[in-house]
């Protein structure tokens, strides 16, 4: 095969645009939301079986790296929700063009950030 298309391996010279980029974090804030509400879940549900599950809970719950963790999870989520209600309004029509899905992508970040920045204010 003597294919003249570049090769291009180095990572680094790589730039995506910016709808690429809101698109791979919607995909990789679903997989973290994902998994990180099956723990949630589980606190959930050992925190209501008794009185010293809830209590073990809740002094884990207590711990600064909880929190972080449990911040990020729910940023995830925050993030995902508002990239997803973006996928739904293009798939009404709106803002299909590469000026709009830039836009849109701007906008989905500057919602997303201030949502992190509520959400880490509530946490702490």
């Amino acid at each position: 095969m003597n294919s003249k298309r570049p090769v291009n391996l180095e990572i680094s010279t790589i730039h995506f645009p910016i709808p690429a980029i809101a698109s791979i974090i919607h995909r990789i804030s679903g997989i973290v939301a994902f998994v990180g509400i099956a723990f949630l879940l589980y606190g959930l549900d050992m925190s209501l079986s008794s009185r010293a599950d809830f209590s073990s809970v809740a002094d884990v719950m207590g711990h600064p790296l909880a929190k972080l963790v449990v911040w990020g999870i729910l940023a995830a989520l925050a993030y995902h929700l508002v990239a997803g209600i973006r996928h739904l309004i293009m798939d009404m029509g709106v803002g299909e063009t590469l000026e709009g899905g830039r836009l849109s992508a701007k906008i989905t970040f500057g919602v997303s950030i201030v949502l992190i920045i509520l959400l880490g204010v509530w946490i702490w």
